[in-house]
């Protein structure tokens, strides 16, 4: 079984509503060292969740990676699709609350954008 992930975003660049519209995307813009790194790792079929940073601060959707292209280590070339929305967005204060996410990088590492997920806590932000 794959890996899943976390992505963030900041609605006023590219929303999940965004995503859903066009209903795929090469996931760009991503410069820090470990989030790269996670991009890298990353597998066709690998399940996401959209959060969308600012105001916001909440997983707000679903997606999945359709491929993957890590030829360029710096810049790695992955394509994501649009899944469903969560029916109810699950905000970071929530998250932070939550015992099962005490040693996330999403709560430990807040600036990182590329934060790799346990079934467990993609299952608790997917509503699954």
């Amino acid at each position: 079984m794959s890996q899943d992930y976390l992505l963030k975003t900041e609605p006023s660049v590219y929303s999940f509503a965004d995503l859903q519209r066009d209903k795929a995307t090469e996931w760009e813009g991503v410069s820090n060292p470990a989030a790269v790194k996670h991009l890298r790792e990353m597998v066709p079929g690998a399940r996401l969740i959209i959060y969308e940073t600012g105001a916001r601060k909440s997983a707000v959707g679903t997606a999945i990676v359709v491929s993957v292209d890590a030829s360029d280590p710096k810049k790695p070339n992955v394509r994501i699709k649009a899944g469903k929305t969560i029916a109810k967005p699950i905000p970071l204060a929530e998250i932070k609350a939550d015992k099962r996410f005490k040693d996330s990088p999403l709560v430990r590492q807040g600036r990182l954008s590329v934060v790799p997920l346990t079934k467990e806590q993609y299952e608790i932000l997917a509503g699954a």
